[in-house]
């Protein structure tokens, strides 16, 4: 694979969810240059796949504070008050900005429509066309975007690696997969807005893009984690032999759907006083318990006692994606188990995503400012990707005082169109990097799942150990995403053996209690240094 010219910019964003383009809006609002990559398509981002909606205390009923200790409550001791404080203080304004920009809530006649998810004391979550919420607010931010003439787009261009000058992130190294070569792009600032690392896991809602590289990139230039450990498992999988691990939203919870066991048991209620509404890590390990004990895969999610015309009209996305696989979700249990959903843990920021690194921000899932703790409430990951990348646009642009320079090369505009979905020419998968990636996802899924011990956790960082393997000459994208997925199996492995206690989406049945509050810390990976707590 051969390297083309470098480009320069003022400002480039990795990512292009809701936290990128938030962030690029905010940059591109001083008249400075940026430029925007996806590693596929445009319209690719876990922000699309965002079903159940965006929490915020907007309703009458609701209060800034109580989404506060709700979200403190739901993190288990471990968010940082902070950052809670700026997301739950913020959002509102975020989201009547969004409003002003063409994003179209659901409403009740002329007021927004809000509903209730597990762990929420009030209804305070928004949605869009029912189920579509991320695929809403996407829209609303590339109209957004265009509006600016100095962001620009480059799809199918993989970030490898950050490049580095004294200690500063000064670019990146990418492959662009149209013309199959290597490029490099010089910034003064960058963004890692990549998203998730679900794909880390056989079983995961995550979309295939989900394979880690923001995480992955940072550590290996240096850049501190913190909190690896912490992946949320959503409660709720369809679990269908053929069928993916589709995402079936807490709102079909929220509005009044129940779990029940193999022997049709309402079973939530001895578990948790919220019953079907309890924090997710509560629900997960409810699920996985009566999966053992009645020798069962899965276990139902009932809506058939709600009215069929109400659940197809606020679920129309879910509705006709389980029709495809025959299951009418208003007459048909529905068959689920929990599945990797959301990492907590990230690249270190402050409340401005500022990393360790010099010139190197992060937003959105890919980072950990703590605002999660050690297990995310119910829809405040798209509110968070709002915030906290409107924050660190905003750091950026003033980290540069001036602008740099002019982009040497500029992107060409029909790659800019988020219509455009034209396909990687080189995004085939190599039988034995395919073998690789699906050795790495069993061991995580087996051994560095829902419940986790010691001796399962140093199996599998001695099984991961056994598939590192050395880029080749030249590397393709999945070369890169197999070594990204077994770095990340790596630090969430290694961060779940030091954490000797269970708290949140961590449970370890070797070390079953939470510590006391004074000794509870957030666990940190330093380049080349073992875990740590501070």
């Amino acid at each position: 694979m051969k390297s083309g010219t470098a480009q320069q910019t003022d400002f480039l964003v990795i990512g292009c969810g809701i936290a990128g383009l938030r962030a690029a809006i905010e940059l591109a609002g001083t008249g400075a240059h940026v430029l925007v990559l996806s590693k596929t398509d445009l319209t690719e981002s876990a922000t699309q796949y965002a079903q159940g909606g965006i929490a915020a205390a907007l309703s009458d009923e609701d209060k800034i504070h109580l989404h506060q200790q709700d979200t403190i409550s739901a993190g288990a001791g471990l968010c940082n008050p902070a950052a809670v404080q700026v997301m739950v203080e913020e959002g509102p304004r975020y989201i009547q900005e969004l409003i002003e920009w063409g994003t179209r809530f659901d409403r009740e006649g002329t007021r927004l429509a809000f509903t209730r998810e597990g762990a929420h004391s009030r209804s305070r979550v928004l949605h869009a066309q029912g189920d579509s919420t991320g695929r809403e607010i996407v829209r609303a931010l590339f109209a957004r975007a265009h509006a600016f003439k100095t962001i620009e787009f480059l799809p199918f261009a993989f970030t490898a690696e950050l490049l580095l000058d004294a200690q500063r992130v000064v670019g990146v190294r990418y492959i662009d997969e149209h013309r199959q070569r290597f490029g490099e792009i010089r910034a003064g600032a960058i963004l890692l807005a990549t998203g998730g690392l679900g794909q880390v896991y056989a079983e995961t809602t995550n979309p295939a893009l989900a394979t880690g590289d923001g995480v992955a990139v940072a550590c290996r230039a240096g850049a501190e984690l913190s909190d690896m450990e912490f992946v949320q498992f959503h409660p709720t999988a369809l679990y269908l032999n053929g069928a993916p691990r589709f995402l079936l939203s807490e709102a079909l919870r929220g509005e009044g759907g129940c779990l029940r066991n193999i022997d049709l048991e309402h079973f939530m209620p001895r578990y948790h006083e919220a019953g079907d509404l309890a924090p997710r890590d509560v629900v997960c390990h409810a699920i996985v318990t009566e999966l053992e004990r009645t020798g069962s895969e899965f276990v139902y999610l009932d809506m058939t006692g709600l009215n069929p015309e109400k659940v197809k009209a606020r679920f129309p996305r879910i509705y006709a994606t389980c029709l495809e696989h025959n299951l009418d979700i208003t007459a048909d249990l529905i068959s689920v188990r929990p599945a990797a959903h959301y990492a907590m843990g990230g690249v270190a920021t402050d409340l401005d995503g500022r990393t360790t690194l010099d010139g190197l921000f992060a937003a959105g899932e890919a980072a950990c400012t703590g605002v999660h703790g050690a297990n995310r409430l119910a829809s405040n990951s798209l509110l968070e990707g709002l915030v906290f990348g409107a924050h660190a646009g905003h750091a950026m642009a003033a980290s540069v005082p001036r602008r740099t320079t002019k982009p040497a090369r500029r992107a060409r505009a029909a790659a800019a169109a988020p219509a455009n979905r034209r396909k990687s020419a080189t995004s085939e998968v190599p039988p034995e990097v395919a073998t690789c990636i699906d050795q790495i996802r069993r061991i995580m899924w087996e051994k560095v799942g829902i419940i986790r011990s010691g001796p399962a956790l140093s199996e599998a960082l001695d099984e991961l150990a056994h598939w590192e393997r050395p880029l080749p000459d030249f590397p393709s994208r999945p070369h890169y995403e197999a070594a990204n997925l077994r770095l990340v199996g790596e630090l969430i492995a290694r961060s779940a053996l030091a954490r000797e206690e269970s708290r949140g989406a961590h449970y370890r049945s070797d070390f079953p209690y939470r510590l006391e509050k004074e000794e509870c810390q957030h666990s940190c990976i330093p380049h080349g240094q073992p875990v740590g707590f501070r």
